[in-house]
């Protein structure tokens, strides 16, 4: 059969691997009614001519790119509020005396309305076709954010947050008690599931502890229950800063691992932001287990205390995705944070302090390329959620961008015709900014296009 509900033709970029970069050119791809890639074809494939000459194609024009979308694997939702805000502050003062008052104003509705709007769409005329969102504590306001991305088409995995612990949250902003949080969350959880039906590229409820600083014992394992009675996703933070760190170890005598293992909250649907201060031990339990870490680099350079060795744990088998961490991380573009990663890679394996020499000043083997970039912001991402995503390959959901190295005002500085294509990528992926991105595309349907004078 050579008729689809959707093809394209055009040359795209895409992860083979982690470290590889798969150069598709002026391929042909079929997408059919579910929003899926059915196949890919290379020219002088035996069905190329006739799946062009029997569908409506829509082709790319000279200096346009496919990639895929990307995923954004730590996003707090509420926080979009304040991006760009006093992160020159230490954590704990930055979550008391600007975050938590933020996030506690989403008990108003229109409010919450007004901002998560306003950040979906941003995310998605970034390329961010799929987000792991934190919300509040609210639940009728998480649900909100559900309803807002299955109706704008971005694929959205929510947590309704839990914190309960009275000697870590502010009286303002917390939970009642542990049992309040667990029956909001799993009604939270049961809405979403209700709600998932209607949005084609799906909607995920995710139980979310916040971190276990801002939990009782009570909450963690309860959570940890539900988790594995809906089989839902799980979020939370793990090991971020040295104060988080530390304070688990003295609490549980342990890492957060660790301690968050025995509450059930780690497994192949598990993603743990941050995870600055794992150790061997730590990263050798995230890959028997599968649980996945999210990797935010613009916000770990101001709130982490550290540089995460993502090329070590990468070869230990971790599953590692990208996220931006807003609003901790000022940026919403995992571009931006592509680049950050790389620039933080580098120099961590250079080091940052001159008087010591050169073979003591760094990590060896730290450094990762754009090209284990991209990897981590699009099937790292799908990996990392045991969803078939990030990849524009047979099987896997049409999420894509569409690169215009061409427009007006902000052409790419590509001078040659015959310039490598490997090259072109990497100029993408170290100067393309939202304006370049022309259209964007989730399972199969499109949700935000940009005029060239726009």
């Amino acid at each position: 059969m050579n008729t689809f509900a959707r093809v394209f033709q055009g040359t795209a970029f895409t992860s083979r691997s982690p470290k590889e970069v798969a150069i598709l050119q002026d391929h042909l791809f079929c997408i059919n009614e579910s929003g899926i890639i059915e196949r890919v074809l290379p020219p002088g494939d035996a069905d190329y001519e006739a799946v062009r000459d029997s569908n409506p194609v829509q082709r790319l024009a000279p200096g346009q790119y496919w990639l895929p979308g990307f995923i954004d694997l730590h996003v707090h939702a509420p926080q979009w509020a304040q991006a760009g805000t006093a992160l020159d502050i230490p954590l704990s003062d930055w979550l008391h005396t600007y975050t938590f008052p933020l996030e506690a104003k989403f008990s108003d509705l229109s409010f919450a309305s007004e901002v998560y709007r306003d950040l979906v769409g941003t995310l998605l005329a970034n390329g961010t076709t799929t987000a792991l969102y934190f919300a509040t504590i609210h639940k009728e306001a998480s649900l909100l954010l559900a309803e807002i991305c299955a109706e704008r088409g971005q694929r959205g995995l929510i947590g309704k947050v839990v914190m309960d612990d009275p000697g870590q949250t502010p009286e303002y902003y917390r939970d009642a008690d542990a049992q309040t949080a667990l029956a909001d969350t799993e009604q939270f959880i049961l809405a979403v599931k209700r709600l998932a039906p209607t949005a084609k590229q799906g909607v995920y409820p995710v139980v979310t502890p916040r971190f276990i600083p801002s939990c009782t014992d009570e909450a963690l394992k309860g959570l940890g229950e539900l988790a594995a009675r809906h089989d839902t996703h799980i979020q939370s933070h793990c090991s971020e800063s040295d104060w988080a760190h530390g304070y688990v170890r003295e609490r549980f005598g342990k890492h957060d691992a660790f301690a968050l293992r025995e509450f059930g909250l780690l497994g192949d649907k598990s993603v743990m932001a941050h995870c600055n201060f794992l150790d061997d031990e730590d990263a050798a339990l995230f890959a028997r287990t599968g649980t996945a870490i999210s990797h935010c680099p613009i916000s770990n350079a101001y709130f982490a205390n550290s540089v995460i060795p993502i090329a070590r744990w990468l070869d230990r088998g971790v599953e590692i995705g990208l996220g931006s961490d807003l609003s901790g991380g000022f940026s919403p573009s995992l571009f931006d944070n592509a680049r950050q990663a790389v620039i933080s890679s580098r120099m961590l394996e250079d080091g940052v302090n001159a008087t010591f020499p050169p073979g003591r000043r760094g990590v060896p083997e730290s450094r990762i390329t754009i090209d284990e970039a991209f990897y981590l912001a699009t099937a790292g991402g799908g990996e990392s959620l045991s969803l078939p995503i990030g990849r524009l390959a047979e099987g896997h959901a049409w999420d894509a961008q569409l690169i215009d190295t061409t427009m007006p005002g902000a052409k790419l500085p590509i001078f040659s015709a015959s310039e490598p294509l490997h090259d072109i990528f990497q100029k993408i992926m170290y100067l393309a900014r939202p304006e370049h991105i022309r259209e964007v595309w989730v399972q199969g349907e499109k949700v935000h296009s940009r005029a060239p004078d726009n």
